[in-house]
């Protein structure tokens, strides 16, 4: 009845994605801005080091690299701590700054950071971030971050060694806690062009883009360079060019239809077949051998006035049940309606269907690609 209820349960499951997928046959149109990004347009990050302060003692205990750092920040304030002197600093924790810069971002704007302990604190709930300053690879700094930290997660110890925690307290995050110090420069208003890149490399989309904007703008406005770029000819005003690029953005692109693949995923058992899948004629079946234990130990009594002991005996009852499943044909352009039709028909565990994939692959009969992941 379980087994019944799975197949029921798969068989439903690849019918929602036959449903899903199956209008993708259709042409479609989206937005040029959905599909791709102007090249050097794009976010940079940006990464420091500092020190979180005021922790309800889940900081650092007896940590080297943060008692060094401590007693740096205290001599910058003009405090001279003794060498000789161990510093008690279970309130402070090491952590590591990170945030995103987005494109055209300026000076005097903030962003958002993220702050992670890199050292032995239970805890950053309730501690504030010190001036922290962000470089980038090229280890100038664009950003300084300074504020209180919101921590979603929360640690609890016992005196006996007991510990709750929730979600993840050594991650807190600073809304606008970051100052833009430094603009990232770009070469956005410097060519006499702009290159659109697509999200997806894919050479009937790039000719489509093409041929759209110049429907649009003039025959060699636009021309595709790969499967991914293509070059749009655009204003050097920067006012003018911020209009061309807005009206490029909604323009209606007719995308390229993608590669037919049937995506295995071998640790979850999620199988995705997509609607360009076409099957060759093939003939298939698939049978299992289901083999069951059950222990069912019998209790050894001794005969009456003997020194004999009670006794455990093990006792094992094995069944053997095979399967007998039918064999399936699939003739000649059978589609992904096909397919699921005849799996629920023969009724294959996910498991089972993965096997019958992997042999339809090296078989030669998939027109598409399998990808396991």
């Amino acid at each position: 009845m379980r087994f019944g209820k799975l197949l029921l349960s798969f068989g439903c499951m690849l019918a929602v994605v036959m449903g899903i997928l199956m209008p993708a046959t259709t042409a479609q149109a989206a937005r040029l801005k959905d599909l791709a990004s102007v090249q050097g347009v794009r976010n940079n990050q940006v990464v420091g080091y500092g020190l979180v302060v005021g922790l309800a003692g889940t900081g650092e205990t007896n940590n080297r690299f943060t008692e060094q750092t401590f007693r740096s920040m205290l001599t910058n304030f003009g405090i001279k701590v003794p060498d000789n002197m161990t510093l008690n600093i279970d309130d402070v924790a090491p952590v590591v700054v990170h945030a995103e810069l987005p494109p055209f971002v300026k000076p005097g704007q903030t962003i958002d950071v993220t702050v992670s302990a890199i050292g032995e604190a239970d805890s950053l709930r309730g501690g504030s971030l010190l001036q922290t300053m962000l470089r980038g690879v090229d280890g100038n700094v664009y950003a300084i971050a300074q504020g209180s930290l919101v921590v979603g997660g929360l640690g609890v110890e016992g005196a006996d060694g007991s510990r709750v925690t929730v979600n993840t307290p050594t991650v807190g995050r600073i809304a606008n806690g970051a100052i833009v110090e430094r603009e990232i420069p770009t070469d956005f208003n410097l060519t006499d062009s702009i290159t659109f890149n697509l999200d997806k490399a894919d050479f009937t989309t790039a000719k489509n883009v093409a041929d759209t904007i110049n429907e649009v703008y003039g025959l060699g406005s636009a021309s595709a360079q790969d499967a991914v770029s293509i070059r749009v000819s655009a204003p050097r005003d920067p006012s003018k060019r911020v209009e061309f690029v807005a009206a490029l953005e909604n323009l209606e692109i007719t995308e390229g239809q993608g590669e037919a693949r049937i995506v295995v995923n071998s640790r979850t058992g999620t199988i995705v077949i997509g609607s360009n899948v076409r099957l060759k004629p093939v003939a298939v079946t698939h049978g299992g051998l289901t083999v069951t234990v059950n222990e069912d130990p019998q209790v050894s009594q001794p005969n009456p006035f003997t020194r004999g002991q009670t006794a455990v005996v093990p006792n094992s009852n094995i069944t053997v049940e095979e399967k007998q499943n039918r064999m399936f044909k699939l003739d000649t352009g059978a589609t992904l309606d096909d397919l699921v039709r005849a799996i629920n028909e023969v009724g294959l565990a996910p498991g089972d269907l993965m096997s019958v994939l992997e042999a339809l692959d090296q078989a030669g009969a998939i027109e598409g690609r399998l990808v396991v992941i």
